[in-house]
C-alpha cells in the first residue's frame, strides 16, 4: 500500500489528509477558519494570505503528532486551493496587503483602457459587455486605481496556492490548473499570455508578475526545513503540482469520462464535463486543465451557490438553528427534512440564483417570482435549491452543445451533496442518474489520485478511479418530478433573464449611482 499527503484549502476551512492508494483516509485533520474573511466595507472580502498557511500548519501539526510513522511512509504531498484569489508580493516575496478573495464584490472603474483595436474586436464579436465585466472584477485593475502605492511595490501577482507553495516548499509557482481566475493564463496551452495578447491584455497584469507555471503531475520541489518546522510535515517530502479544487473534486468523484458530468455543491456551485479537445463551455470562458494530464474541464460556475443556503439559515431560520443546536446537526439538515413535504416546483415559486453577474449574463441579479400566501420559508428554501438546479441544468445544456458530448450520468460532491433532498432534486431537474461518492472530501481524494498517477502507482485516471472511488448511493429521476421541472425550466426559469435584463440594468445603474453594496 502506498500513501500520500493532500492539503485542501477551502473557503471555510483547510483539511490535511493521509490517503492510501485504495482510497482510504488513514489520517485526517481539519482546521476551521475563525474568520473566513473580514470586510472593511460592504461587499469587501479580504484575508491575510499567511492566515491560510498558519491554519494549515495547525491541522498538519495535529496530524503529525498522532501519525509520525504514517507520515514517514508518504511518497509525496500536494495542495489544492479555492480559486480567483490573488496575493501581491514585494521583491522579498512578502505580501504587501491582505489577499482579496473570490467572494469580494468590489469593481474597478476601468480607468486603464485596453487598446482601441482590441476593444472594437470584442464589441464586434458581441463580447464587449462580458469583457467589461471581466475587467471590472479583476483585482489587479482595482488595486491600480485605488492603491497605486501598493501596486508599484508589487513584483509578483500570485494565485493564492502559488504563495502557499512558497511558504511550504520555497517555490513560488504551480500548475496552470491551480491558477484559475483573473490571471493572464492561456489554459489551452497552460502558458502565460504574452504582454500584447488579445485576451491576456484585459487583466492589466504584466506577464512577468505571474509566478512559475509547471505541468500537472510535475515534481516542483520538496518541503523545506522552514516549511517542516512550521507544519510538522516531513522535510524533503516531494511536492507534486496537481489541480484546482473543483478539478480535484471531479476526479475524486470519478467524473472522468467524457459522457459524465460533475456537480459541485460547495460555497460556489458548478457543473463540468471533461474533454480531450479544448472547448469554451460559455463563449469567452475557457476550459481549464484537469488535475491529470491530457484533458480539459469545461465548467460553468454559480457564484455563491450553497452560500445562499447558509445565508438563508442565518437570516430566516433562527428556530431551525435552535433545533439544530439541540440535535447537534447543521441547520441545513433541519431545513432539508422540512422541504421533503413540499412538492417539486415549490408550488410555483421560482428562484434565479444570481448572487452576482455571470460572464454570459453581465447584468444578472437574483430574482424570485410566483410568491403568494401559500408559501412558507421552507418553500423559499426549496426554491433556492431548485434554482441552483435550474442554473446547473442551463450550464450543462450549454456544455453539451459546445463540447458535442452527451451526458449520461452525474457525480455530486461538496457539502450540499450530504443531503438526500438536494441529490434527488438535482437528479429530477437534470433528468439524469446522480451518484454520490463514499467520501465527502472528494477534493482531497482527487488531489491524492493526481499524485498517484504522477508517481506511476496508477497508469492513468481510469486505474485510479477503479482503485479509489466508491459510490454509496444512486439517485434516479422521478418521472412526475421531471415533468414538472421541465415545464418550469422551459416556460418560466429560462424566460426570466431575457425579460428582466433591462430591469437588472436599471438596478445596476441605481446601485452604482448611489455607491451601494461596495460598488464604486
Amino acid at each position: 500500500m502506498s500513501c500520500v499527503l493532500s492539503i485542501d484549502y477551502g473557503t471555510q476551512s483547510v483539511r490535511v489528509s493521509v490517503i492510501s492508494d485504495d482510497g482510504k483516509f488513514l489520517a485526517f485533520e481539519q482546521e476551521k477558519y475563525k474568520e473566513p474573511y473580514f470586510s472593511l466595507k460592504p461587499g469587501y472580502c479580504e484575508q491575510d494570505a499567511d492566515y491560510y498557511f498558519e491554519s494549515m500548519c495547525k491541522a498538519a501539526r495535529r496530524l503529525s503528532k498522532k501519525n509520525k510513522e504514517l507520515l514517514s511512509d508518504c511518497k509525496s504531498v500536494s495542495s489544492t486551493c479555492f480559486r480567483d484569489t490573488a496575493v501581491i508580493l514585494d521583491k522579498n516575496l512578502k505580501p504587501i496587503r491582505p489577499a482579496i478573495i473570490w467572494l469580494d464584490q468590489r469593481q474597478a472603474k476601468l480607468e486603464r483602457k485596453i487598446p482601441l483595436v482590441y476593444s472594437l474586436a470584442f464589441w464586434i464579436a458581441g463580447m464587449g459587455e462580458t469583457v467589461k465585466l471581466n475587467r471590472r472584477r479583476t483585482t489587479a485593475l482595482w488595486l491600480q486605481e485605488n492603491e497605486p502605492t501598493n501596486w508599484r511595490k508589487a513584483v509578483y501577482y500570485a494565485p493564492l496556492n502559488s504563495y502557499l507553495n512558497y511558504k511550504l516548499i520555497g517555490v513560488l509557482g504551480d500548475s496552470p490548473s491551480n491558477m484559475i481566475g483573473h490571471f493572464p493564463v492561456r489554459f489551452k496551452t497552460g502558458k502565460v499570455y504574452g504582454k500584447n495578447a488579445l485576451k491576456g491584455c484585459i487583466y492589466g497584469v504584466d506577464p512577468r508578475m505571474i509566478p512559475a507555471v509547471f505541468g500537472v503531475g510535475e515534481i516542483i520541489g520538496s518541503i523545506t526545513e522552514e516549511g517542516s518546522k512550521a507544519s510538522g510535515l516531513p522535510i524533503g517530502l516531494s511536492y507534486i503540482a496537481t489541480g484546482n479544487d473543483k478539478s480535484c473534486e471531479a476526479l475524486g468523484s470519478g467524473s472522468i469520462e467524457s459522457y459524465a458530468a460533475h456537480a459541485s455543491f460547495g460555497t460556489s456551485c458548478s457543473i463540468a464535463m471533461v474533454s480531450k479537445k479544448y472547448f469554451e463551455p460559455v463563449r469567452f470562458l475557457p476550459s481549464y486543465i484537469t488535475a491529470y494530464p491530457g484533458y480539459y474541464s469545461g465548467e460553468v460556475q454559480i457564484y455563491r451557490g450553497c452560500w445562499m443556503l447558509t445565508w438563508f439559515s442565518k437570516e430566516f431560520a433562527k428556530e431551525d438553528m435552535t433545533v439544530a443546536e439541540i440535535e447537534k446537526i447543521m441547520p441545513e439538515e433541519v431545513l432539508n427534512k422540512k422541504i421533503m413535504d413540499i412538492p417539486p416546483g415549490s408550488n410555483g415559486l421560482v428562484v434565479q440564483p444570481y448572487w452576482g453577474p455571470q460572464l454570459d449574463r453581465p447584468l444578472g441579479k437574483g430574482s424570485m417570482i410566483g410568491f403568494y400566501d401559500v408559501h412558507t420559508k421552507y418553500h423559499i428554501y426549496r426554491a433556492i435549491i431548485e434554482g441552483l438546479g435550474y442554473a446547473l441544468k442551463e450550464g450543462l445544456i450549454g456544455i453539451q452543445k459546445r463540447s458535442k458530448k452527451k451526458c449520461k450520468y452525474v457525480t455530486i460532491a461538496g457539502g450540499g451533496s450530504k443531503s438526500d433532498a438536494i441529490c434527488q432534486i438535482t437528479s429530477d431537474i437534470l433528468n439524469l442518474p446522480v451518484y454520490r461518492p463514499e467520501n465527502y472530501e472528494c477534493s482531497s481524494l482527487g488531489c491524492a489520485m493526481s499524485q498517484f498517477i504522477s508517481l506511476k502507482v496508477f497508469k492513468d485516471e481510469i486505474e485510479a478511479k477503479k482503485a479509489m472511488v466508491k459510490y454509496v448511493k444512486k439517485f434516479q429521476p422521478n418521472p412526475d418530478a421531471v415533468k414538472k421541472y421541465e415545464y418550469l425550466f422551459n416556460n418560466v426559469y429560462s424566460k426570466v433573464y431575457p425579460k428582466l435584463k433591462k430591469v437588472y440594468g436599471n438596478l445596476t445603474d441605481y446601485l452604482t449611482s448611489n455607491n451601494e453594496r461596495g460598488i464604486e
